[in-house]
């Protein structure tokens, strides 16, 4: 890349502390002498007295340290005392990279130098640790890391008959609360688990201590929060809500796939569950429930729910952090309500949907058929920098939608529609113009199950069954 920004020379794990009687752990972190520190409190209390509390706390401590790395991206990070196995420095490094692959490329910074240095836990001694960190909760106890979307609703759903013990998990700051997430909670009358992120309030800072900024792999760092809760609450998994499409990249440079959502992708997954298996052994399993189902799957799923219907919001103004920004309703011009208009309307009533959007349904504003346009990847601009599904996915739900009688008249459907069969053009033509042309999985293909998983069977769905 050209253009690189100034980088930091090292940035530092100093250390945490497990704080039974405040319910707290500190993290604390350094970047180029600049200190930080971020406290993640646990108020519903549990059993701090357990080895395993302070194993998850260990892992909490390396993936939260991302939120202060990126405010100098030096190519070298010394974790201290904290020592870890070479399995967790590679996962850690492969967190890094990954996680902070759309950061690096919108700053223009090339992380492959990065170098982690620090202590290696033995073979002999991981060994021991895992012996000394018993950990053995109830079965059919699942936590649900709950952000009152459709994916996290869907999970809740399933999971319901199944289990007799489930409770959802959220993770706010000290003090606020999203009513975008609290709404749909009430409706799902399930008890919730609650954690609190205290942000160094430097990095909320960033633009005026000169700190570089960007995305960062937040569902890591949700994830490993929810370890830690399960274990003080005695949960046998964390149940995650993320999809097949997650996996998909946003941008492709150099070879190099960059995803928005690499936290919420099969690889992470994969690679979060093999460091905890080497700690903890089986429990607390950690999955996602969705991971072979496609959002089209997921969207008519929900709409086996009509309670939550108007009470959901996945609009990202509903999660400004400054309260007088945030909304109370879908703006209905993000490309998230643009996503979500779009994947339930082959199932949804337009009239419905109108209602949801109040008034405002992007499916309904001409004005919106460019972003719309990015979502089917039928313009040369990137898929958007956001938690959408997979380009595929939006063309056939544009057809689908498209197809209903109360949707036949709308002219940005029509438009679509008819875009995306141009681009369907004959092989011949496309290898003529030196790409290859791949044609959509029909509306069939995308409602069964896609790809692998790490569902276990007690958890699974009918689908996963059959």
């Amino acid at each position: 890349m050209t253009g690189e920004r100034s980088r930091a020379a090292i940035f530092e794990y100093v250390g945490y502390d497990v704080d039974p009687g405040q319910q707290r752990i500190v993290c604390r972190y350094r970047l180029d002498g600049r200190d930080f520190r971020e406290e993640v409190s646990f108020p519903g209390g549990g059993d701090w007295s357990q080895p395993a509390v302070d194993e998850a706390a260990r892992l909490l401590f390396l993936l939260t340290g991302v939120s202060y790395y990126k405010a100098g991206a030096p190519p070298v990070i010394d974790l201290g005392a904290t020592a870890v196995t070479a399995a967790e420095r590679a996962f850690l490094r492969g967190y890094y990279l990954d996680g902070l692959g759309e950061y690096a490329y919108r700053n223009a910074l090339d992380l492959s130098d990065l170098k982690i240095l620090g202590p290696e836990l033995s073979r002999e001694a991981e060994l021991s640790r895992s012996a000394a960190v018993r950990y053995v909760p109830e079965s059919s106890r699942p936590l649900v890391p709950f952000g009152g979307g459709l994916d996290s609703i869907v999970t809740v759903e399933l999971l319901r008959p199944r289990v007799q013990d489930l409770a959802l998990f959220v993770v706010n700051r000290p003090g606020d609360t999203f009513e975008a997430i609290e709404e749909p909670a009430r409706v799902t009358g399930l008890p919730v688990v609650r954690a609190e992120r205290l942000i160094d309030q430097q990095v909320l800072r960033s633009r005026e201590l000169g700190f570089l900024n960007g995305h960062v792999p937040v569902t890591g760092i949700i994830s490993a929060i929810a370890v830690v809760a399960a274990v003080l609450g005695g949960h046998d998994a964390v149940v995650m809500s993320n999809e097949w499409s997650a996996s998909s990249a946003t941008l492709t440079v150099d070879g190099r796939e960059i995803n928005h959502q690499y936290s919420k992708s099969e690889a992470f997954e994969s690679a979060l569950r093999g460091v905890l298996a080497s700690v903890f052994g089986e429990a607390p399993d950690y999955f996602s429930l969705l991971r072979p189902f496609s959002e089209l799957w997921i969207a008519q799923r929900f709409t086996e729910h009509p309670e939550y219907l108007d009470h959901f919001r996945s609009c990202n103004r509903a999660f400004h952090l400054d309260r007088a920004l945030r909304l109370d309703h879908w703006c209905g011009r993000c490309d998230k309500c643009c996503f979500i208009d779009l994947i339930l309307a082959p199932f949804v009533p337009a009239q419905d949907l109108s209602r949801v959007f109040g008034g405002n349904e992007p499916l309904a504003d001409p004005s919106l058929l460019a972003g719309f346009r990015r979502l089917l990847a039928l313009t040369p601009d990137a898929k958007p920098w956001e938690c959408v599904g997979d380009e595929t996915e939006c063309r056939v739900a544009a057809r689908m939608a498209a197809e209903r009688a109360d949707r036949r008249d709308n002219t940005l459907l029509a438009t679509l529609v008819s875009e995306a069969a141009e681009r369907a053009e004959p092989a011949e033509r496309a290898e003529a113009a030196e790409a290859v042309y791949r044609p959509d999985p029909s509306a069939e293909q995308l409602l069964r199950p896609l790809g692998a998983h790490h569902v276990p069977d007690r958890y699974a769905p009918d689908a996963l069954l059959v």
